[in-house]
């Protein structure tokens, strides 16, 4: 039986909660107010697609495992496809407006853009926009 999730939740730490709502919503990301608190923030990604960003010791709460420090090491890249080569760039350039860091060049593939940010805990981000007609065939 193949696994189909009905939601997905991106559990990020953040030092300030408030310095990251700010700057998600500067980048254009709604929050869900039933699920936030002093601690917590339940930002809305897409349609069942959401990050909880957690302050550092309520993150811990939930690990038994130290919090990786992403200015040193990186355990994920939260990659976001969209609609078109011009949402990644309103989106990346949002970002960057609002104090994200610049992470790789742009790449262009053809069929395939994507750039990417560091947010303000230096977690990293890329965004994409994928044509399936360009897609080379094999």
């Amino acid at each position: 039986m193949a696994i189909r999730a009905k939601q997905i939740f991106v559990n990020l730490p953040v030092q300030d909660l408030k310095k990251s709502v700010d700057f998600f919503t500067q980048v254009g990301f709604e929050f869900n107010p039933n699920f936030t608190d002093d601690s917590a923030t339940c930002m809305i990604i897409g349609d069942n697609i959401y990050a909880m960003l957690l302050v550092e010791e309520r993150f811990q709460s939930f690990i038994s495992k130290k919090i990786s420090n992403a200015a040193d090491t990186t355990e994920v890249i939260v990659a976001l496809s969209v609609d078109s080569r011009e949402q990644v760039d309103t989106i990346a350039q949002a970002a960057l407006d609002a104090g994200a860091k610049p992470y790789n060049e742009p790449q262009d593939h053809g069929f395939m853009y994507g750039r990417s940010f560091q947010d303000p805990d230096d977690h990293l981000w890329e965004v994409s926009y994928m044509d399936m007609s360009a897609f080379p065939s094999k």
